[in-house]
């Protein structure tokens, strides 16, 4: 029970003392970076002896820039060290926290050991320092940096808005990410392959039939404005054939968003002059719908 409080009690440390801690400003490999001598605590492990963080948000790699960084380590070396943690269950090993793209580099460049900071980190500190270095450093793509907030939000309890304040992001981009989530994936993976951008997922999210529709963007070439009146089309039909669809005002839309991202599942809401209306929620499977009733039952 205490572990479990713990885990919930906020971001770690905080995430700019985690900042401070390993050096994240400093360029990935860059020149003009502090040497590595002249960290404090720092020293050489064999490469051997490290290992990837299993909870590490990025999954792509690009080789063609792990190549250009190994040329970069084999003429200067490794100019901003890897911050790692031990392994508690195998002596002498490590597990990354920070810098797996120059662990993979160095690889690539036959480096039999790299310069490291060693940090008694723990998972949160981990999954926080990975994200962040991710986001600052590479750019994770729109789907990789949803699926590290969801991290953050569902394994240790965090909210939207604490995310948001912490990681110096809009609480409107953390919950607009969220919802590529509730896509299926094979339009999350378009996403990933940069078939269609997050904006045209995004205008796909409350759509009867996304996937069909993110072929036909991706064919077409459509434009994201395009996208949402394709959308928008298809998802009201009966309004279009009467002429009287309702323009939303944007913090309806935005309202809608934050609903459909902390749901998981689509929410339309139908608001009219008078001050009534509707809210619809779209559910995908049972297990969805169970989840729905779990929080209507919870709601006091």
């Amino acid at each position: 029970m205490t572990q479990r409080k713990n885990e919930r009690r906020g971001l770690g440390r905080g995430l700019s003392a985690l900042m401070a801690d390993i050096g994240v400003d400093a360029g990935v490999n860059d020149p003009v970076s502090e040497a590595p001598q002249q960290r404090a605590g720092l020293q050489n492990l064999p490469i051997e002896a490290i290992r990837a963080n299993p909870d590490q948000p990025r999954r792509a790699f690009d080789e063609r820039a792990l190549e250009e960084l190994s040329q970069s380590i084999r003429e200067k070396g490794i100019v901003q060290p890897l911050v790692v943690r031990p392994v508690a269950t195998e002596p002498g090993k490590f597990e990354i926290v920070a810098g797996e793209r120059r662990w993979r580099a160095a690889q690539l460049a036959r480096l039999g050991e790299v310069p490291v900071l060693i940090r008694a980190f723990s998972d949160q500190e981990v999954l926080e320092v990975a994200i962040i270095e991710n986001i600052q450093r590479e750019g994770l793509n729109a789907i990789e940096e949803a699926a590290g907030y969801r991290q953050l939000i569902d394994r240790f309890g965090h909210t939207q808005e604490k995310v948001a304040e912490a990681l110096g992001k809009s609480r409107s981009h953390i919950a607009n990410l969220l919802r590529l989530l509730t896509l299926p994936q094979d339009v999350q993976n378009m996403v990933v392959a940069g078939t269609i951008s997050a904006g045209h997922a995004r205008a796909l999210v409350t759509a009867p039939d996304p996937v069909s529709l993110a072929l036909k963007v991706a064919g077409e070439g459509l434009s994201v404005r395009e996208t949402e009146d394709l959308a928008r089309r298809i998802g009201h039909p009966a309004s279009q054939k009467r002429g009287n669809s309702r323009q939303k005002d944007a913090d309806t839309r935005v309202l809608e968003e934050d609903l459909s991202a902390n749901l998981g599942m689509s929410v339309v809401i139908d608001h009219r002059a008078g001050g009534e209306g509707q809210v619809t929620i779209r559910y995908q499977t049972l297990d969805q719908l169970d989840q729905l009733c779990q929080l209507l039952s919870s709601v006091r």
